[in-house]
């Protein structure tokens, strides 16, 4: 007899990388309270731009992804550009930065800050 577990999607992934990068940066903050946003806004060389920012609280509104003890919140807004996107956190010779791993994307810059749909 086997058994039926459900599984609800989440908006977005976070990578074990992501996670361990946004833990540090609180630990330096010495905040506890804060979580990553992540959003879309309009711009950039492809039409739509990738941002994150950290924030103490979260609107009444917002999505909210937890891994591992971290928190990522995604606006009302952002969550259909978002949904099904991995973020990742990424170190080379660009420099260091979260990056989107997004499937909704029909094309991307090169530095993959921006995308169009």
């Amino acid at each position: 007899m086997s058994v039926v577990t459900e599984y609800i999607p989440q908006v977005l992934q976070l990578t074990d990388r992501a996670v361990a990068k946004v833990k540090s940066l609180v630990e330096e903050e010495d905040n506890a309270a804060l979580k990553l946003r992540v959003y879309v806004t309009g711009g950039g060389c492809s039409g739509f731009q990738y941002g994150f920012s950290f924030e103490d609280e979260a609107a009444e509104d917002d999505t909210r992804v937890e891994k591992d003890g971290v928190t990522a919140l995604v606006d009302p807004l952002s969550y259909q550009y978002l949904a099904g996107s991995e973020v990742d956190y990424q170190e080379g010779l660009e420099g260091s930065r979260f990056v989107i791993n997004n499937p909704n994307a029909s094309t991307t810059c090169g530095c993959g800050a921006s995308f169009s749909i």
